[in-house]
């Protein structure tokens, strides 16, 4: 069995020697659009990240029988064309609920403890000039008491609102407009969106999702929150994001995420001092990349041993 794996550079410095007990492996570690069916064409298996894979590949492919998906998220492949080509497609789920939900503090304690601005006067030398021993330039906010809304309460957005609890937080999960629940602690979208001191995005990038986050949401937003989307780019609108933080509709992003990864030079964010950027690094721990890993192995084992039912897409 032949296996082909795209954009091996995204898991890093993880050991790929479990892949090569399950047939003979190629490994490219990036990827263009222009590459794949070239690389592709001789393969039963291929390993995927942000490659897209629609009919134009799918037809060049033959051999093609399993497309493992390296993330949680799929918008790249073309689902309706695998089921015409007879190709199954998986992804793995929950390997970096971890990683994200410990971004998503990590970063937003960063933010209301002013840790940048004073790391930035320390080395300016402010605080060696300072009358007194401490600073109070910056201000400083305890989330306990302070509301925090998601919208996506998958393994991540649960996990998020267990530690945002420890932290004293009221939590607000929101309901997709148009999308049926079996259950009745959410609350309207548009209630979470304006009570919210924090508003996180945890939920996957689809039709529906796609600018969820525009100008109308943020003007409805507290001019005090912070909007932190480490889901996918295209969830929030970032000209609007971008317009709200500049004329300071909302008060601070905290984003993961972007449209086009990596961004062109120049982009509108960098100039804005409201934002912290990172460049999708959320669900990059060293423990979620290996358990993304295991995932991929776990997934190409059960399709050997026709367990194909298991192993299907999963939101």
């Amino acid at each position: 069995m032949k296996i082909v794996f795209l954009e091996a550079m995204t898991l890093g410095d993880v050991d790929l020697s479990p892949l090569k007990e399950l047939g003979e492996l190629t490994v490219y570690q990036t990827n263009t659009e222009s590459q794949t069916i070239e690389r592709i064409k001789d393969a039963d298996v291929i390993i995927v990240n942000k490659t897209p894979i629609g009919k134009k590949e799918l037809s060049a492919a033959p051999k093609l029988k399993l497309i493992c998906v390296a993330a949680t998220g799929y918008n790249n492949i073309d689902i309706p064309a695998t089921f015409k080509h007879n190709v199954v497609a998986t992804n793995v789920k929950g390997y970096s609920t971890e990683s994200v939900a410990q971004h998503v503090f990590a970063h937003l304690l960063s933010v209301v403890n002013s840790v940048i601005p004073f790391q930035k006067d320390i080395r300016s030398g402010k605080w060696q000039q300072s009358p007194i021993f401490t600073m109070l330039t910056h201000p400083i906010e305890e989330l306990n008491g302070k509301t925090l809304g998601i919208i996506g309460y998958g393994a991540i957005g649960r996990r998020v609102a267990e530690l945002a609890r420890v932290f004293g937080m009221k939590v607000l999960v929101a309901k997709r407009p148009g999308v049926e629940y079996n259950d009745d602690f959410r609350v309207s979208m548009e209630t979470v969106i304006t009570q919210s001191d924090v508003l996180t995005i945890h939920t996957p990038l689809t039709a529906e999702t796609r600018d969820l986050i525009t100008m109308r949401e943020l003007k409805i937003m507290k001019p005090t929150a912070i909007l932190i989307n480490v889901a996918r780019g295209g969830i929030v609108n970032e000209m609007d994001l971008y317009h709200a933080l500049k004329q300071k509709i909302i008060s601070f992003a905290i984003v993961d995420v972007l449209g086009k990864e990596p961004p062109r030079q120049g982009h509108p964010f960098f100039e804005l001092d409201n934002i912290l950027l990172t460049p999708h690094i959320a669900w990059t721990s060293r423990q979620a990349r290996e358990k993304l890993l295991d995932g991929i192995v776990n997934n190409i084992r059960l399709f050997m041993e026709g367990r194909i039912d298991e192993i299907r897409l999963t939101k």
